[in-house]
C-alpha cells in the first residue's frame, strides 16, 4: 500500500484533515482494525462527517495521485466490525453520489465490486444479518452495478445473485430493504446467463407478486421491480415461463388498471415499464398467441387512441403500436403466386442461381408463405431495421475488393477478332471516305444523303395489327429501297391512318447555351417549323401512312392539321375532312385543341371510350370487337403541344406501340405516353412529414383485425384473372388498369370505402423485385379522400419516407391545356406490414414481411381517369418515337446514324445511335480527322425501372442534336455511340430490375450469354472490338437512377481510393494511376446544380465485378468508366435543394454531361496538369474524411445502401431508450445537411 505521503501532491494541502485521518487509518490496516475496533469507528466516522459536511474534503480524497480510495477499501475489506463497515459504505456511498461517473469508474477500477460482494457474503452468514448493512450495501451495490461491465458475472461467481434473491423473498413487506435489493437485480438481469439462472430460482414469479394495481404508494418501488421483470423477460426461456404462468392477462389487466387511474399521467413510467414486459413477452412465439387470446390487441388499441392527443405519452402509444404490430398475425399475400403473372418460357434456363431455382420448383409448391412463417428465431431480431443497418456497417469493409490483380485494370478483348470483325459494321463512320459524298449540295439540303441513314428497325412494325379501317399502302406511297428505315416499316402492312408530320427546317442557330438556362434554351432550339416536304427528303413513318386522298393537302400540313382518326368504324380516313380542322397560328397557347379519337386501341380491342370530359366504361370481358354504344364513338379534345414538346407526336407514338412485343401482348396505350408530358414550371418542394404519420396508419391497419366487420375484402382488379381483370360491381369502387406498355399494377383490393391495398407484378421469369408501378384509376369521386397502400415493397426504407412523392397524371388536367405529371399524395410513409414474406421470396430467410408504401389522395374533376406512377414513365415507344423526331431535326452538318444492335429474347430491337460532326470535306486531313476523333460511348436504362436514366438519355441526345454551338463543338470533337434503352424488354412489360430472363442485366458483364443477355453481349462486343483496334472510348458512362440517396453522383473505379479503404498493403507502384478519372465527375459539380461530388465514390467492390462500370474498366481498360446515378426522389444540395426532380432537372443533367465532356476536351487538351494537382488534393481531403468514419461498402441482394438519414421507425424499435419522443426529430426535413458531412465512402454503390 502507498504511504499517505503519496496523498499531499500538487494542489493538495498537506495539513488537510481529512488526508490526516485517512493516514490513521492506513497506519491501522491489518491487525490493528481488528484489534482497536473502537479507534477505527472513530477515524471513519470523523472522514464521513469531514467528506458529508465538506465538499472538498471529498475531492482531496478522490484527486488525482491521491491514494484515499485505496486505503478505504483495503479498510474495508480488513475490518470485521459491522459499525466500522457501515461508517465506510456511508464514505462510499457519499463519495459516488457526487460526480458519480468517473469517481465510480476509479471504484470499479480498483477492485471495489468484489469487495462489496465479499462483505455481502460474509454479512449474510450472521444470524440475524444486519438489516441496515444489507441495505448501504445493496444501495452502493446498484450505483456501482451499470459501470461496471463485469458486474453480473461477478456476482455469479461471488454467490451474490442468491444472497439478493433470499433478501428480496424474506422482506416483500420490509419496503425499505427491498427497493436497493431490486435495483441490484435489475442489473443483475441485464445479463442473460444470469437471468435465465434467476428465472430457474423463480424470481419472475416473484417479481408478479411485488407488481400490484394502482396505487400512490411505493411507485418508486413498483417501477424498479417492473425495469427488473422486463430486463429478465428478454430472455425467451423466462418469457415462456411467465407465459405458462398466465402473467400476460396479469400484465395486460393491470395495465388497463394504470391507465384508467393515472388521470394526470404521473406514473407514466410505470406503464411504460408494463409495457416493456409485454413487449418482451410478445419477442415468442406462444406469448403473442397468449396476447391475442387475452384480448391484447383491443385493450392496447384503445388505450393508444386515448393517449393520441397526449404528446407526453408518445413513447407509451410508441411502445403499444410496436406490440400490436408484432402480434398482429401474419397474413398471406393475396396472391396465388408471387411469381410474376406473365408468363414467358425462356429458350434455355441458366444452370444455377435464382432463376434456375425458379424453373426447379416443383409445381403446387406453395411460394408466398412458408408453413411457419412465425419464425420464433428471427422474430426478435427482425423488428428494429436500424440494427440490421448497423449491422451492415459492422461489415462494411467485408465487400471491398482486397485482390490488387483484379484492382489493375488489364486490357482482356477476351474474343478473338475473327469473331469481333461483323461488329465492323457499327463503326462504319472508322472507315467512312464520304467520296460520293456532294458537301456543296449538302449545305443547302436538309438532311444528310439517305445513304448514312442506316436502318432503323427500333421503329419497324415487326408484327401487324390488324385495324379493320386501314388500307394498305398505295403503290405510289410504297417506300422506295432506298429510303430510311422508318419508311420500310410500312410496306405492305396494315397501319393507323395518322395525321402528317411536317419536317422541319433546321432552326436558326442559337446563342451560346447558358449553363443554368440550358433546360430553357434547348426548347427554342427544336421548335418545328412547317415545310413541304420536298421530293428527296425521307418522310416520317406517319406522314406515309396518309391516305392517297391527303396526298395533296399540302397547304394543310403547313398548318399542322389536327384531324379525327377512328379506330374502329368504316370511313375513319375522310373524317379529317369535315369543319374541324383549325389552323393552328404560330405561337397559340398550349390549350389549343385537337378532336381526335381516344388512341387506347390498337387492333380493334374495344375497351372503353372517354367522351365529354367523362369516362365511359366497358369491360373487357365478353365484348371484343362489339359496337360502341354511341354509334361513332365519343370524342376527345386532345392538347396540341407540339411547340412545346417537338419530340412527341401522338399518331406517331401509336405507330411505335405497333411495333412493340410485350408478353402479354398489350392493346392498348395510356394516355400520358400518348398525350405526352409538359413538365410543370412551379416547383415541387420535398414533402414535409406530417407528426406521427407513420403511426396513424399503422393504427388503421390494426383496426383491420379489432373491427373486421368495417372491411369490405372486396378484389376489383386481379391481373391473375386474364380472361377478365376488371371486376365490374355497382360503381361503388374505383376501376384500375394496368393493361399497357410499362404498367404495372398485379391486383387491387378494396378494404374501406376509401381505402385499397395495391399488389405489384414481380419481374417476369421472376418471384421479387416490387418497386416500380405505373396504373390507371377511373370511377373516382370529386374531393374524397382516397387511401392507396402498396402492400408487397421490399427494401427496408424508400426516399417515400424523406419528402419523395408519387406522380399523378390527369386526363382532365391534359384536355385542359396541361399535359403533365405532377407530385401528388399525402401522409406518405413506407414501414414493415403484417404481410409474410416466405423463405422463398426473401432467399431463403424466414420471418421476413413485406413493407407498405402508403399515400392519399383526392381527384378534381369529375369522372376522371387518372395514372399513378413510381417515377416519370418513360417507355420503350416512346424511345423509338423520340427517335424517329431526331433523326428529323438532323442538319447537313451532324452525322447521325441509327443502327439495330440486336434484337432482344422479347423480339424488340435495341438501337445503337452514332452521332458525331460531318467532315469539312472529303480532303485527305478533314477524314483523318473525323475518324481519328476520341469515342464517347454512353448507355442507360437496364434497369427498366430507373426510368429517370431515360430522362438524363433525352437530355443528352437533344443536346447533341442541337444547333448550338456548344453541341457544334461537342460533335466536332468526339464520335458518340450511344444504346439509349439496354433493356427494352423489361420496360415494355413493367419489369423493375430485369430483362425477360429473369436476371440483372448489370450483373452480366463479366460473362454474358448471347440468348439470354443478347444487348449485353454485344454491347460487350462492341466495346471488345474496339479494344481490339485501339480504340477504346476515352469515357464509358452508363446512366442509373438510385432509390435511395438525393442529388446526382457517380461512381468510378480508383486501384488507390480502394487499396485506402481496405487497409491491405500495397506498395507505391501499385498505387500508380493517373488522377484523370476524377476530372469528369469534379467538372460536372462545377457546372451542374443537382450533382453532388460528395456522394460519388471511386471504390471497387466485389459485389460490382460483374458490373458494366466494373468490367469496362477492368476489361476494356477505359480509365473514365462511370456509372451516373440520378435521385428519384430530389436535391439536399445547390440550387435545387429542397426540392423534388423533375424531367426538366434530369434533361437539364443530361445536357450539362455533354458540357462537362466539353470542358474535359478543353482541359486535356491544355495539357494543363494543374488540375489533376487539384484532383490529388481532393482525393487526400476525402481520405483525411475517410479515416475518421466507418466505411461502408456492403450491399445487400437488393444492391440498396444501408439508409443513412434518420427515419422514424420508433415502432419498430427493440430498444426502450431509443423511442423518440419528439418525431420531429427524427425528420430529415428539419436538417438535411448533417449528410453533408458524410464521406464519400459512407454510403453504398449501387450500379
Amino acid at each position: 500500500m502507498n504511504k499517505p505521503k503519496m496523498a499531499t501532491e500538487k494542489g493538495v494541502p498537506s495539513n488537510s484533515r481529512v488526508l490526516m485521518l485517512l493516514g490513521q487509518l492506513e497506519r491501522m490496516n491489518g491487525e490493528a482494525m481488528v484489534r482497536d475496533v473502537e479507534t477505527a469507528r472513530q477515524i471513519t466516522a470523523k472522514i464521513f462527517h469531514l467528506i458529508q459536511t465538506q465538499e472538498k474534503s471529498g475531492k482531496e480524497v478522490m484527486s488525482k495521485g491521491s491514494s484515499g480510495m485505496e486505503v478505504i477499501l483495503a479498510s474495508l475489506e480488513n475490518t470485521r466490525d459491522v459499525q466500522t463497515t457501515l461508517n465506510i459504505l456511508y464514505i462510499l456511498s457519499e463519495l459516488l453520489t457526487v460526480g458519480r461517473g468517473r469517481r465510480v469508474g476509479v471504484f470499479v477500477s480498483k477492485g471495489g465490486t468484489g469487495i462489496l460482494f465479499q462483505i455481502l457474503i460474509t454479512a449474510i452468514k450472521e444470524l440475524p444479518p444486519s438489516e441496515e448493512l444489507m441495505l448501504q450495501l445493496h444501495s452502493l451495490l446498484a450505483k456501482v452495478g451499470p459501470k461496471d461491465r463485469k458486474f453480473g458475472v461477478k456476482a455469479r461467481l461471488s454467490g451474490a445473485l442468491n444472497v439478493t434473491v433470499n433478501l428480496i423473498k424474506q422482506n416483500l413487506q420490509n419496503t425499505k430493504l427491498l427497493l436497493p435489493c431490486l435495483q441490484v437485480l435489475r442489473v443483475y438481469s441485464t445479463n442473460s446467463v444470469n437471468a435465465i439462472s434467476l428465472g430457474k430460482n423463480g424470481v419472475v414469479e416473484l417479481m408478479f407478486k411485488i407488481v400490484a394495481p394502482y396505487s400512490k404508494k411505493n411507485t418508486s418501488l413498483l417501477k424498479v421491480a417492473l425495469d427488473a421483470l422486463g430486463a429478465l423477460l428478454k430472455s425467451k426461456t423466462n418469457a415462456r415461463r411467465a407465459v405458462d404462468g398466465g402473467h400476460v392477462p396479469v400484465l395486460l389487466a393491470l395495465y388497463q388498471d394504470w391507465h384508467r387511474n393515472d388521470t394526470r399521467h404521473r406514473h407514466m413510467l410505470i406503464r411504460k415499464g408494463l409495457l416493456v414486459c409485454l413487449r418482451n413477452i410478445t419477442n415468442i412465439k406462444l406469448g403473442r398467441k397468449a396476447f391475442l387470446d387475452a384480448d391484447g390487441m383491443r385493450i392496447l388499441y384503445n388505450s393508444s387512441t386515448e393517449c393520441l392527443p397526449v404528446r407526453t405519452l408518445d413513447p407509451l402509444v410508441n411502445t403499444s403500436s410496436l406490440i400490436m404490430r408484432k402480434c398482429f398475425p401474419k397474413n398471406r399475400l393475396p396472391l396465388p403466386t408471387i411469381k410474376s403473372a406473365f408468363q414467358y418460357q425462356l429458350p434455355h434456363v441458366p444452370a444455377v442461381g435464382p432463376v434456375a431455382q425458379l424453373y426447379s420448383q416443383p409445381p403446387g409448391v406453395d411460394d408466398v408463405v412458408d408453413e411457419s412463417d412465425d419464425n420464433e428465431e428471427t422474430d426478435a431480431d427482425t423488428e428494429n431495421d436500424t440494427e440490421e443497418d448497423e449491422k451492415d456497417q459492422r461489415t462494411a469493409n467485408d465487400d471491398i475488393e482486397t485482390d490488387l490483380n483484379k484492382l489493375h485494370p488489364r486490357k482482356n478483348p477476351g474474343r478473338p477478332f475473327e469473331e469481333l470483325r461483323v461488329y465492323e459494321r457499327f463503326f462504319l463512320e472508322l472507315s467512312e471516305d464520304f467520296q460520293g459524298y456532294n458537301f456543296e449540295s449538302s449545305k443547302s439540303a436538309s438532311t444528310t444523303s439517305s445513304s448514312f441513314s442506316s436502318s432503323s428497325a427500333s421503329t419497324r412494325s415487326t408484327r401487324p395489327i390488324v385495324v379493320p379501317t386501314a388500307q394498305a399502302l398505295s403503290p405510289k406511297l410504297a417506300p422506295k429501297s432506298g429510303s430510311r428505315a422508318d419508311c420500310n416499316s410500312t410496306k405492305g402492312q396494315h397501319t393507323l391512318p395518322s395525321p402528317s408530320v411536317p419536317t422541319p427546317t433546321p432552326p436558326a442557330p442559337l446563342t451560346p447555351l447558358e449553363l443554368d438556362t440550358i433546360h430553357l434554351t434547348k426548347d427554342q432550339d427544336k421548335k418545328e417549323e412547317p415545310r413541304i416536304p420536298s421530293p428527296d427528303t425521307c418522310t416520317t413513318l406517319s406522314s406515309l401512312a396518309r391516305p392517297p386522298s391527303q396526298g395533296q393537302m399540302i397547304e394543310q400540313d403547313l398548318a399542322h392539321v389536327l384531324e379525327c382518326v377512328s379506330l374502329e368504324e368504316e370511313g375513319a380516313l375522310n373524317t379529317g375532312e369535315g369543319g374541324g380542322r383549325g389552323v393552328k397560328q404560330e405561337g397559340s397557347p398550349v390549350n389549343a385543341t385537337r378532336h381526335i379519337q381516344s388512341p387506347l386501341l390498337l387492333g380493334g380491342i374495344a375497351t372503353r371510350r372517354v367522351g365529354g370530359g367523362g369516362s365511359n366504361w366497358g369491360s373487357d370481358c365478353g365484348s371484343e370487337g362489339a359496337e360502341d354504344e354511341g354509334g361513332e364513338g365519343a370524342v376527345l379534345e386532345v392538347p396540341d403541344t407540339a411547340l412545346l414538346l417537338p419530340l412527341h407526336d401522338p399518331d406517331l407514338y401509336v405507330e411505335m406501340v405497333k411495333g412493340t412485343h410485350s408478353v402479354p401482348q398489350y392493346a392498348e396505350v395510356a394516355y400520358p405516353d400518348y398525350f405526352g408530358h409538359v413538365a410543370p414550371t412551379f416547383r415541387e418542394p420535398l414533402q414535409e412529414r406530417v407528426y406521427g404519420v407513420q403511426r396513424s396508419k399503422i393504427f388503421q391497419d390494426t383496426e383491420r383485425l379489432i373491427h373486421p366487420n368495417d372491411i369490405v375484402d372486396k378484389v376489383v382488379y386481379d391481373l391473375d384473372i386474364p380472361s377478365c381483370p376488371v371486376i365490374e360491381d355497382d360503381g361503388e369502387s374505383l376501376k384500375f388498369n394496368s393493361q399497357f406498355e410499362s404498367g404495372n399494377l398485379r391486383k387491387a383490393v378494396q378494404i374501406r370505402k376509401y381505402e385499397y391495398d395495391l399488389v405489384l407484378n414481380s419481374d417476369i421469369n421472376s418471384n421479387h423485385y416490387h418497386q416500380w408501378f405505373y396504373f390507371e384509376v377511373s370511377g373516382m369521386r370529386v374531393g374524397t379522400t382516397y387511401r392507396f397502400n402498396i402492400i408487397n415493397s421490399e427494401k427496408s426504407n424508400s426516399q417515400f419516407n424523406y419528402g419523395m412523392q408519387v406522380l399523378m397524371y390527369s386526363v382532365q388536367e391534359a384536355i385542359s391545356g396541361r399535359p403533365r405529371w405532377v407530385r401528388t399524395g399525402t401522409d406518405i410513409c413506407y414501414y414493415k406490414n403484417h404481410f409474410a414474406r416466405s423463405s422463398i421470396a426473401a432467399g431463403g430467410q424466414k420471418g421476413k414481411s413485406y413493407y407498405t408504401m402508403t399515400f392519399s389522395t383526392s381527384f378534381s374533376h369529375k369522372d376522371d381517369v387518372c395514372y399513378f406512377a413510381y417515377h416519370y414513365p418513360y417507355t420503350y415507344s416512346t424511345l423509338k418515337m423520340h427517335l424517329s423526331k431526331l433523326e428529323a431535326l438532323r442538319t447537313p452538318q451532324i452525322y447521325l446514324r441509327q443502327d439495330v444492335l440486336c434484337k432482344t429474347l422479347g423480339g424488340n430491337s435495341c438501337p445503337l445511335l452514332t452521332i458525331t460532326a460531318m467532315p469539312e470535306s472529303n480532303s485527305n486531313d478533314h477524314i483523318c480527322q473525323f475518324r481519328n476523333r476520341p469515342l464517347i460511348f454512353l448507355s442507360a436504362r437496364v434497369h427498366p425501372g430507373e426510368t429517370n436514366a431515360s430522362w438524363v438519355m433525352k437530355g443528352t441526345l437533344e443536346f447533341l442534336m442541337s444547333t448550338s454551338p456548344l453541341a457544334a463543338s461537342l460533335r466536332e470533337a468526339y464520335i458518340f455511340k450511344i444504346i439509349p434503352m439496354l433493356n427494352p424488354d423489361g420496360v415494355v412489360n413493367g419489369n423493375h430490375r430485369c430483362s425477360l430472363s429473369g436476371e440483372d442485366l448489370n450483373r452480366q458483364w463479366q460473362n454474358p450469354n448471347p440468348e439470354l443477355h443478347p444487348t449485353i453481349y454485344h454491347t460487350k462486343s462492341l466495346l471488345q472490338y474496339l479494344a481490339h483496334i485501339q480504340r477504346a472510348p476515352l469515357v464509358f458512362c452508363d446512366y442509373h437512377g438510385h432509390s435511395r440517396k438525393k442529388n446526382v453522383f457517380m461512381y468510378g473505379c480508383s486501384v488507390k481510393e480502394t487499396v485506402w479503404q481496405s487497409n491491405i498493403s500495397a506498395t507505391s507502384s501499385d498505387l500508380q494511376e493517373d488522377l484523370g478519372y476524377r476530372a469528369l465527375p469534379k467538372i460536372l459539380s462545377q457546372i451542374a446544380p443537382a450533382f453532388s461530388m460528395a456522394s460519388c465514390s471511386f471504390v471497387v467492390e466485389r459485389s460490382k465485378e460483374s458490373t458494366a462500370r466494373v468490367v469496362v474498366w477492368r476489361e476494356i481498360g477505359v480509365q473514365c468508366s462511370y456509372t451516373m446515378e440520378s435521385t428519384l426522389c430530389g436535391c439536399d444540395q445547390g440550387k435545387y435543394k429542397g426540392l423534388q426532380i423533375g424531367t426538366r432537372e434530369l434533361e437539364e443533367m443530361g445536357a450539362q454531361f455533354c458540357v462537362a465532356l466539353l470542358r474535359l476536351k478543353r482541359l486535356t487538351g491544355l495539357r494543363n496538369h494543374q488540375h489533376l494537382l487539384d484532383l490529388e488534393s481532393d482525393i487526400i481531403g476525402t481520405q483525411a474524411k475517410v479515416v475518421s468514419s466507418s466505411p461502408t461498402t456492403y450491399v445487400m441482394e437488393e444492391d440498396e445502401p444501408p439508409f443513412l438519414e434518420p427515419i422514424d421507425y420508433s415502432a419498430e424499435s427493440n430498444d426502450e431508450d431509443a423511442e423518440p419522443e419528439n418525431e420531429h426529430a427524427a425528420e430529415v426535413q428539419g436538417n438535411p445537411d448533417h449528410l453533408d458531412q458524410l464521406s464519400d465512402s459512407e454510403t453504398n454503390h449501387r450500379d
